[in-house]
């Protein structure tokens, strides 16, 4: 039951979109009918600026966070078994709770289940998880999108790296499987939710950072 509640909650924490918080308290505007139409911090950068910017991000982030670290408290105080029908999993837990976090911001139950891409509150559960592969990864990423301009390719890079890494390095780190398992769909997940950004990208004709003028993506 306690991990069950955990999840649960980690969705409904999820579920909370920021940027549309922020942009309607500023502006009075549903965020997913301006810019690009996705419920994340570039769009809100494209329509509101830096500052409501950095503040969606920063929230997006930490709701990943305290998902996690919610479940891993419980789990250390055994007050949440980590379990599966195999026998006991250990890190089971965290890991379900983050990805019940994403999947509340991608599909947010309080606003008729259409939201972001997840890509910043993933940063936030996956930096909780597996600290120091995200931060390789993390790194190119940002370099990547420092050097293209293309935040959306940065994306991609800590999505669909982040798993690769970890793959590598989870035995030296001593990460559980289950943090594996989720990056992995996360990857996955990230292909899908950026996949007429790659589409754009690929044409070359994908909107960069600081470009005021941004087609609709639809439900992307």
């Amino acid at each position: 039951m306690e991990l069950i509640v955990s999840v649960v909650a980690a969705y409904l924490l999820g579920s909370i979109s920021f940027s549309y918080v922020v942009a309607w308290n500023i502006k009075k505007i549903d965020i997913r009918q301006h810019g690009s139409g996705n419920a994340g911090a570039t769009n809100i950068l494209r329509v509101l600026g830096k500052g409501p910017a950095i503040t969606v991000l920063a929230l997006d982030i930490l709701k990943g966070i305290v998902a996690v670290w919610l479940a891993k408290l419980l789990e250390w105080s055994n007050m949440l078994p980590h379990f599966s029908p195999l026998g006991e999993v250990e890190g089971l837990a965290p890991a379900l709770a983050g990805l019940a976090a994403i999947l509340g911001h991608n599909w947010p139950i309080y606003y008729g289940f259409k939201g972001g891409k997840g890509v910043a509150t993933a940063i936030g559960v996956i930096g909780s998880l597996v600290f120091f592969p995200a931060v390789y990864v993390g790194i190119t990423a940002i370099l990547s999108i420092v050097i293209t301009r293309y935040v959306s390719l940065g994306s991609l890079i800590f999505g669909v790296g982040t798993p690769v890494i970890l793959w590598f390095t989870k035995d030296y780190y001593g990460h559980p499987d289950p943090y594996f398992y989720l990056t992995a769909l996360l990857g996955i997940m990230s292909l899908w939710k950026h996949r007429t950004n790659i589409k754009r990208l690929i044409k070359g004709d994908e909107s960069k950072i600081g470009e005021k003028s941004v087609r609709k993506e639809g439900n992307a």
